[in-house]
């Protein structure tokens, strides 16, 4: 039986922190074992120097400390990557215990405030959908997972999605697999760049380059041997002389090569785990199985390709990624200035840098499609994360009804970004314009009995949930167009357009009020509904800037032409007098509303939503509770 997923991520954080203690003894160890290697080898190059020594003994401990420096990489890449798994146990229980907020990426750049929805909801931001959703390391999968919560998808598309994130939900391996790739501080190189990188034009692009800078590297060696065998050192000093006259001119374009890729590496670092388990896993679903025959797809053109160019053999594009890893992590040597002392002469940048342009001259051309591949392979994840963490949260039923009716059926909705232990959940059931049957026929397609409203106009007191009632019911759309699970026991929904006026503002800047702002995106939604699609409009205390009587007759007619054109939606209001525009409607809306007590002086909601409009208000005893002195 699977253990709850609580008790699974517990169980395996104790094992990743046992690992890293671990490995980070081992780590201590091997540095002191290299450093006193190192002195050995010092001070028998000294002794062959003065004759004291036979030269062949210096090969000993240089042997030994290259087997050390490889081995010692190897222990600090476990051990980075057992402290990359413990954030991931970590981050995952915050998730599920709803400590999240803060902890994650949280997707600043991809605010809008232009959107119909996207701040209304909290897409983006600390705290938001995005932090709560997002496993991604790579900038690929950020941008993936961000346009799928930004553009509902059609029907096909996101039962595609579904049934990719069943399949990968138990694969808890595979996740903490993907997260244990790229380094602490997220890379910062975007897909642009580092698509503008791999495929621009090779700097160190001469065929005679590489087998002049072997030769030059092949005699410093000897060279070198010479002059510890006899004491000659001018063989070596003019060796060394030819070598910067060689490498001179080629300064800038060397420079360029090996700091150009050291950014690109940490993304493609990342790239290559996520490729590798897509190259090597067996998928159920059809979407996993087609992103896997697309990366093979790559590879065979890739085999052509280098056919054709140099008949080289072409390996798997996780394989081809590390290689260029190496080479980025060959050149970091050089930042230590012991090593880097020994690597000039034996021109070792000049080497790396030409192996770079190398690599992207027979693979530059493929990065681009490796990115679209892997993000949508890490926004599968992240759905598959949440879904995994949150087993209670079904898929939704994304349904066409004959007549072509919007519809929206949500049993026991909640706000995926409240804390369970505040959350208060509530049924919500909308229905549009029927186009191709009567009004007074069936409710929604396969169901008879009274017909749902197409609007729900929620009044209610300040502070009662009616702000977060349309948040709920946007975001639960959000979730279910992107192909995620949704925070409720049941929610069946027709294809929609969102949008929403929730957080609108005046501008200074752009010298509109908040009126002006408000009626600009009701006009936005209202083009919207006029398309093949229907809206859902989520409108928070809707045209509360002007007066009374301007707002009645505005609000009817604003809803009037939504309802129309087949939108569902639901608006709020704390003014009385707007619940009447109900009535002018007829069957297409109802009121509901959210009511409050006074509990010892201190006024309380239970944010369960009633039938019906409110009867009173709580304002005036709201300013009396906090000292305002305020006389009917």
């Amino acid at each position: 039986m699977r253990h709850a997923p609580a008790d699974e991520y517990r169980a395996r954080l104790s094992a990743r922190r046992a690992t890293h203690a671990r490995l980070s003894r081992i780590d201590e160890r091997l540095s002191y074992t290299r450093l006193a290697v190192f002195a050995i080898a010092i001070l028998l190059v000294l002794a062959a120097w003065r004759g004291w020594a036979a030269p062949w003994w210096t090969a000993l401990p240089s042997v030994s400390f290259i087997l050390l420096v490889v081995k010692h990489d190897g222990i600090v890449r476990a051990r980075d990557a057992a402290a990359r798994a413990i954030a991931f146990y970590d981050r995952g229980l915050a998730r599920i215990e709803d400590r999240w907020a803060g902890s994650g990426e949280g997707g600043e750049r991809f605010r809008d405030p232009s959107h119909l929805y996207s701040n209304d909801l909290d897409m983006f931001g600390p705290a938001s959908l995005f932090e709560l959703l997002s496993i991604a390391r790579t900038r690929a999968g950020e941008d993936t997972l961000a346009a799928w919560l930004l553009a509902p998808a059609n029907r096909d598309e996101i039962l595609a999605r579904q049934r990719a994130a069943d399949d990968l939900t138990s694969r808890l391996d595979l996740r903490e697999a993907l997260s244990l790739a790229g380094s602490d501080v997220r890379a910062a190189v975007h897909s642009q760049a580092l698509v503008a990188w791999a495929e621009a034009p090779a700097s160190l692009d001469k065929t005679w380059l590489r087998p002049a800078a072997t030769l030059l590297t092949i005699a410093a060696i000897a060279t070198a041997a010479l002059w510890i065998a006899t004491g000659n050192s001018a063989p070596f000093i003019a060796l060394v002389m030819m070598e910067i006259v060689f490498s001179l001119p080629l300064r800038e374009r060397i420079m360029k090569a090996l700091h150009g890729a050291d950014g690109a590496a940490r993304d493609l670092d990342v790239l290559a785990v996520v490729l590798a388990r897509l190259e090597r896993e067996t998928f159920a679903a059809d979407r996993l199985i087609s992103l896997q025959q697309q990366l093979m797809s790559s590879r065979t053109r890739r085999v052509r390709a280098a056919r054709a160019e140099d008949a080289r053999t072409s390996f798997p594009a996780s394989a081809s990624i590390h290689r260029l890893h190496w080479l980025v992590e060959l050149h970091d040597w050089q930042h230590n200035a012991i090593f880097a002392a020994l690597a000039a002469p034996l021109l070792w940048g000049t080497h790396v840098a030409m192996a770079i342009e190398a690599w992207r001259r027979a693979h530059g051309r493929h990065v681009g499609e490796w990115l679209r591949i892997c993000g949508e392979f890490e926004a599968l994840a992240s759905l598959s994360a949440y879904r995994y963490e949150h087993p209670d949260d079904p898929f939704p039923d994304i349904v066409y009804t004959t007549s072509r009716q919007a519809m929206l059926e949500g049993t026991r909705l909640g706000h995926p970004l409240i804390p369970a232990a505040r959350m208060v959940r509530n049924d919500v059931c909308l229905h549009g314009a029927d186009l191709l049957a009567s009004p007074n026929l069936q409710s929604s397609e396969g169901g008879s009995g009274p017909r749902s409203p197409a609007l729900l106009v929620v009044s209610g007191s300040n502070m009662s949930g009616k702000s977060t009632l349309l948040r709920t019911v946007g975001i639960n759309a959000v979730l279910a167009f992107a192909g995620a699970p949704v925070r409720a026991e049941r929610l069946r929904i027709s294809p929609l357009r969102v949008g929403g006026t929730l957080r609108i503002q005046d501008s200074l800047q752009e010298g509109r009020s908040r009126f002006y702002a408000e009626i600009s995106r009701i006009r936005e939604l209202a083009d919207l509904a006029a398309g093949p699609v229907p809206v859902l409009f989520l409108l928070d205390e809707l045209l509360h800037g002007t007066n009374s009587h301007d707002r009645a007759v505005g609000a009817a007619g604003v809803l009037r032409v939504l309802l129309d054109r087949r939108s569902i939606g639901l608006i709020t209001t704390h003014d009385l007098a707007l619940t009447t525009v109900a009535g002018t409607l007829g069957s297409r809306a109802s009121n509901v509303h959210f009511d409050d007590r006074f509990e010892a002086g201190e006024i309380a909601f239970d944010y369960v939503m009633k039938p019906g409009p409110v009867t009173r208000s709580n304002a005036i005893a709201l300013m009396r509770a906090v000292g305002l002195d305020v006389q009917e």
